[in-house]
């Protein structure tokens, strides 16, 4: 839409602005030409005089584009649960789950949008929740399970590593890597003392905090500073199609971290596996939520020297169950970087690409609530428009300190939006305190 149809619109509306199709016409040309601002302020004075799908739809579309993924969550299920069976509405609304880290949801929504839309596919989606090993759900009780299928399951599959990477490569984080010390580091160090006192070597720890701030990387670097093989478990390498299968998987994997003691068992977007059983369906899942606690118990097995790490973007739709002691009964905040952990991000990763005199402490003191993802993003886009010059000069030009600055104001924080859910559960849903270090960092009294 070119810029005389959009002032032509304008004109026209100065003669009657309560034509609502002619601003809804006006709106959606703004949006087209990625004048997001303006198309945002157009559909708000359409929504003051009616509750208008389109315009609705028009501002999750603008919203998901400027990456406000909660917002955008908010409008489309509204409009889903009025009934609206439109393709956008239920793509976006699952997109945005996805970019959300809702996994499970996205799954849900996902499916819903094929019910309406049979023929519909999309390579990503598929990719990330409509795997075989996603579709454990789609079976209801009495679905029977056939003994002789071969599930495949190989424990060489099963990847086991050495990490050479410690603490003291970790910045920041002095409070994180005190608990895991005293929980996990110590009691291996001092196995006799514990013994004494009738505490077992080995449990859990939860990590939760914004995505991004190096739940992993904490989790690896435990397992280097006690010398201990490292295996790494997300959902994809439990759930299976057919009933009883994901348990067990999960039995499985379970039971080769227990012949590989010490060993750090790492479960990541540990939320998704171990949702709260009241908010499902299918008593799949549920089984396979008892079967990882029967797992973190240890009836049957003997968990000494296993050390399983669970990190969560959303602890607040964890089971209560896992948090029981014995358990993950030590749950820690993983906050953005510090300065100078922003910092040592900052010259890690541009470490091996061409710079000039870069001031990593400056860019570090300007990137408050940065996580590691977005420090990774904002480097990526400096070198983005770095190209350009470098293509016209036909040799690569260095990266300066003004490039990332540009780059940091085109790049906000991901963190922000985390933190403003973050926030209610903290400010509402914190009789036991789980939530006092977002207060504490947030800088809210309690």
């Amino acid at each position: 839409m070119d810029d005389k149809t959009i002032q032509n619109l304008r004109e026209a509306l100065e003669f009657s602005p309560d034509n609502i199709p002619l601003r809804l016409h006006l709106a959606e040309s703004l949006r087209l030409a990625n004048m997001l601002e303006e198309a945002e302020e157009e559909y708000e004075i359409i929504l003051q005089y009616k509750a208008e799908p389109k315009a609705r739809i028009g501002l999750a579309l603008i919203s998901y584009k400027q990456k406000n993924y909660s917002k955008a969550i908010v409008i489309l299920e509204s409009l889903i649960q009025e009934g609206n069976t439109d393709l956008d509405t239920h793509l976006f609304y699952t997109r945005a789950l996805v970019r959300s880290n809702d996994t499970r949801q996205a799954i849900d929504a996902y499916q819903d949008l094929l019910k309406f839309h049979p023929d519909f596919s999309d390579d990503e989606l598929d990719k990330q929740l409509r795997r075989p090993s996603t579709s454990e759900g789609d079976y209801e009780d009495g679905d029977e399970y056939d003994d002789d299928y071969d599930d495949g399951f190989n424990e060489a599959s099963v990847f086991i590593e050495k990490p050479e990477i410690s603490f003291k490569d970790v910045g920041g984080m002095d409070n994180v890597k005190r608990e895991i010390d005293l929980k996990i580091v110590q009691p291996l160090l001092h196995p006799e003392i514990y013994k004494a006192y009738g505490k077992k070597i080995g449990g859990g720890i939860l990590l939760y905090g914004p995505p991004g701030c190096g739940k992993t990387y904490i989790a690896k670097a435990t397992a280097g500073q006690i010398n201990a093989k490292f295996i790494s478990l997300s959902l994809n390498d439990i759930l299976d199609m057919w009933i009883g299968n994901s348990e067990k998987n999960l039995h499985r994997i379970f039971e080769v971290a227990r012949n590989n003691t010490p060993c750090v068992l790492f479960i990541d977007e540990i939320d998704a596996l171990g949702a709260s059983r009241s908010d499902m369906k299918q008593s799949a899942g549920k089984n396979l939520i008892n079967q990882f606690l029967q797992e973190l118990d240890g009836i049957s097995n003997d968990n000494e020297g296993l050390l399983i790490l669970g990190a969560t973007n959303m602890p607040w739709h964890l089971d209560t169950a896992f948090r029981r002691p014995g358990r993950f009964d030590r749950i820690l905040f993983v906050p953005p970087p510090d300065a100078p952990a922003r910092e040592a991000i900052f010259d890690l990763k541009l470490e091996e690409k061409p710079t000039k005199d870069i001031d990593t402490k400056a860019l570090a003191k300007k990137a408050p609530e940065y996580s590691g993802a977005d420090i990774e993003a904002v480097i990526d886009i400096a070198i983005e428009n770095k190209l350009e010059d470098a293509i016209k000069l036909g040799a690569p030009q260095p990266l300066v300190t003004k490039d990332l600055l540009k780059s940091l104001k085109q790049h906000k924080p991901s963190t922000k939006e985390w933190f403003t859910t973050a926030k209610n559960f903290a400010v509402y849903a914190n009789e036991s305190g789980l939530y006092d270090d977002i207060l504490t960092y947030l800088k809210i009294k309690k």
